[in-house]
């Protein structure tokens, strides 16, 4: 009986002292709390979606707090509520953010491209692209086996014969399915703006995506020269068009043979 006693004694000395040294390290070693940052931090949505250029909407909170960042419109899924609040804690003017919507850049549905092969793997854009680019003729192409679904976290992408298309109403440019896309098809267009669209991303010479693609731009100029504003240039066999530039007056789209220009007005109802 004296041994179990002696036991339990020794057992609660060890677990008090441990006990001790912990609360001590606690207490010596905490890390202060940025009280600052964690006032931005209740501004910012949580998707941690890495849109503003940060790891997260923890990396860009401490950004704010400590100055290496001072934009506080950098959070598209926040908008300009997010920009608000957080030039609110700041006690700084806050700037507008720029709606923009994520766009699919690619036209090659059943329809336009032929498939070359029959794929039976994984449903997924990236493991299906290892093997030969993909089943479609297009190898630049979308693949819709909707990678860029799995990833958006507002279930604004879906699959429409065989291509991603995206829901304007429920994007929030949150970039996650351009980051998820292997063809890097997906681009952001401003909201509720007149734009020119190049929905093709063939670099082959244009024989050789005629007979891939129905609507694949071949890199005839035609674009270039029917632009008044220097909005449009060809490289790398296919067009491009700079937003900064362009003013959505269509005359590219209207020049170009094959229809991979088209003009882009999106809106949210």
């Amino acid at each position: 009986m004296e041994s179990i006693i002696t036991a339990v004694i020794i057992v609660a000395a060890i677990g008090l002292i441990a006990g001790l040294g912990l609360a001590v390290a606690s207490i010596a070693f905490a890390v202060p709390v940025d009280e600052k940052a964690e006032a931005i931090r209740e501004c910012l949505p949580g998707a941690n979606c890495g849109a503003c250029g940060f790891s997260g909407c923890d990396g860009y909170a401490a950004a704010l707090s400590s100055g290496e960042a001072t934009d506080t419109t950098l959070c598209s899924p926040g908008g300009n509520d997010a920009a608000k609040a957080i030039a609110e804690v700041l006690g700084v003017s806050a700037g507008d953010v720029k709606p923009k919507v994520a766009v699919v850049l690619c036209q090659g549905n059943h329809a336009n491209v032929n498939t070359k092969l029959d794929y039976n793997g994984v449903e997924s854009c990236k493991m299906a692209a290892q093997l030969f680019g993909g089943p479609k003729d297009c190898i630049y192409g979308c693949l819709g086996y909707g990678d860029c679904v799995k990833a958006c976290p507002y279930e604004a992408i879906f699959i429409c014969d065989g291509v991603a298309r995206i829901n304007p109403d429920a994007c929030k440019a949150c970039k996650m399915c351009i980051n998820t896309c292997p063809k890097n098809l997906i681009e952001l267009l401003p909201l509720d703006t007149v734009q020119a669209g190049v929905f093709c991303k063939n670099r082959d010479k244009g024989a050789k995506t005629r007979k891939q693609c129905k609507v694949g731009c071949i890199g005839c100029m035609k674009c270039v020269k029917a632009c008044e504003y220097g909005a449009v240039s060809v490289k790398d066999n296919v067009a491009h068009v700079d937003y900064e530039k362009c003013i959505g007056c269509g005359k590219c789209a209207e020049a170009c043979p094959v229809k991979a220009i088209n003009l882009v007005d999106i809106k949210r109802h």
